[in-house]
């Protein structure tokens, strides 16, 4: 029987990890890295390549492009093409031997996992390169001169007015382009409004702890707290979300109420309204993490806290989730009485998001092209969840996914006193994961703390996505 281009990417890993430079063209940057590759022995005799149409969707280049460079190397001797066996690197393509195939004094790189189930990170090969392209053509025609020079620290306003309008329409946000300052990411959101040293000297913390945070998130984030001295409060999680009712002398809380991270469940609307009511009494804020407020699946996305009360709310957001983490943008939406400050913590110039992709991303959002791109992908990620949720119950039935049918992760419930052993197995056979014991406040008492899987389903390209899924079963336990 034929050997599937799925099997045949389990035998030699998900891509080919080729880069191409820059120098010469596409084409022939393809087949400088191709030949690379075989000479390096990195691409064995004998291994079947992907088809067409799959590298060139993980490349990027079009499919003409693979199919002239594949042509090249078969008129050069490299590869062989037969009809009913696709295309592979020819017997004789024999690689360099090993002391020849990297320099001493350069280290090779360490080969990345065969199946990538992180979190965190959408399908790079879905990047919209060019409607991106087309919106940072018209950006830069139609720049005026002051878009390079030093930069404004809120931003700039073509950004700021698109995305008023854009979180108005799509989040139920409200608000001004005055209230929003463009910043490059959640991370750097926190740096500002709890750092005393980015402004330069004088200036000091825009808020202060103890900060009230959910009982599971991002390590990461904690880790940025606790530089800037700030203490975190861990609150209980349950069915309806944050336990805000254990909110006490704290004066700002983090939440993620569109969908917990990691959980996935939501913030119910009483516990909505209630953290509302808190600030409002304390004289608080609460900061809404909207991550991926726009991938919900089973309705239509949750507005923003930030509706309900514009002056007690921060509302963050960025287009890491939605675009791609590479482009670091994002956004605060601010009470009035914040932006001086955040401002100043920013500096006088604009040092973090570059000015022609902020132009770029306006251009993008207001010809629509953001929008269509939120519902392909909300699309494509609903169908991979849905895959994995049906291998499961045909393969794993014992294992319940948890939470919403939301973002581009799920949880996996596991057996008790499981969850270690299998990321261990996972690692070993090459499956990228995290157990949710990661997530977990390290002052977190009470609740459940149960064993289980955050399994990110966006992050493989679409034609390894299926193996990844197989690999995934394969390491869980049995009933």
């Amino acid at each position: 029987m034929e050997e599937s281009w799925v099997n045949s990417a389990e035998r030699i890993g998900a891509d080919l990890h080729l880069e191409l430079s820059p120098a010469g063209g596409r084409r022939a940057a393809l087949i400088r890295a191709l030949r690379d590759a075989m000479r390096g022995g990195r691409l064995a005799p004998g291994t079947r390549l992907p088809p067409y149409r799959s590298l060139a969707a993980d490349l990027g280049v079009a499919r003409n492009t693979v199919a002239d460079a594949y042509a090249e190397l078969v008129a050069e001797g490299w590869l062989t093409a037969r009809q009913g066996s696709g295309t592979r690197v020819a017997e004789r393509a024999a690689p360099l031997d090993a002391s020849a195939r990297v320099p001493k004094k350069v280290p090779a790189r360490a080969r990345g996992p065969r199946h990538d189930l992180r979190q965190g990170t959408p399908d790079a090969s879905s990047f919209p390169r060019a409607a991106w392209a087309a919106s940072y053509r018209r950006a830069l025609g139609r720049a005026p001169n002051d878009a390079f020079g030093p930069g404004d620290p809120a931003g700039r306003i073509e950004l700021r007015e698109a995305l008023a309008e854009y979180l108005a329409r799509a989040r139920g946000v409200r608000t001004e382009p005055a209230r929003i300052v463009v910043c490059s990411g959640f991370a750097h959101a926190l740096r500002l409004l709890f750092h005393s040293d980015l402004g330069g000297p004088g200036h000091g913390r825009v808020l202060r702890g103890p900060l009230a945070v959910e009982s599971y998130g991002l390590g990461f984030h904690r880790e940025l707290l606790t530089a800037a001295s700030v203490r975190t409060v861990p609150l209980p999680l349950d069915e309806d979300g944050a336990r805000v009712d254990g909110l006490d002398r704290e004066r700002a809380v983090l939440l993620t109420p569109a969908h917990q991270f990691p959980t996935g469940g939501p913030l119910h609307p009483s516990r909505r309204a209630a953290v509302v009511d808190w600030a409002r009494a304390r004289g608080g804020v609460v900061l809404e993490d909207d991550y991926d407020g726009e991938f919900r699946y089973d309705r239509k996305p949750v507005g923003a806290v930030q509706g309900l009360d514009p002056e007690r709310v921060v509302h963050i957001g960025s287009v890491s989730k939605s675009l791609s983490p590479a482009l670091r943008l994002g956004w605060m939406v601010l009470p009035e009485r914040y932006v001086v400050a955040v401002l100043e913590a920013k500096g006088e110039r604009e040092a973090w998001a570059s000015a022609p992709d902020q132009l770029a991303l306006a251009d993008f959002i207001v010809s629509g092209s953001y929008d269509r791109h939120v519902r392909r992908m909300r699309q494509r990620y609903r169908a991979r969840r849905d895959r994995l949720v049906a291998a499961l119950a045909a393969q794993a039935p014992h294992i319940e996914v948890t939470g919403i049918a939301a973002g581009l992760h799920a949880v996996l419930r596991l057996p008790p006193g499981t969850e270690r052993s299998v990321v261990r197995a996972a690692t070993w056979q090459g499956i990228a994961l995290d157990g949710l014991a990661e997530f977990r406040h390290p002052r977190a008492t009470g609740g459940d703390a149960p064993d289980g899987l955050v399994v990110g389903y966006a992050t493989p390209p679409e034609h390894a996505y299926a193996a990844a899924v197989e690999a995934l079963c394969g390491v869980l336990p049995p009933e």
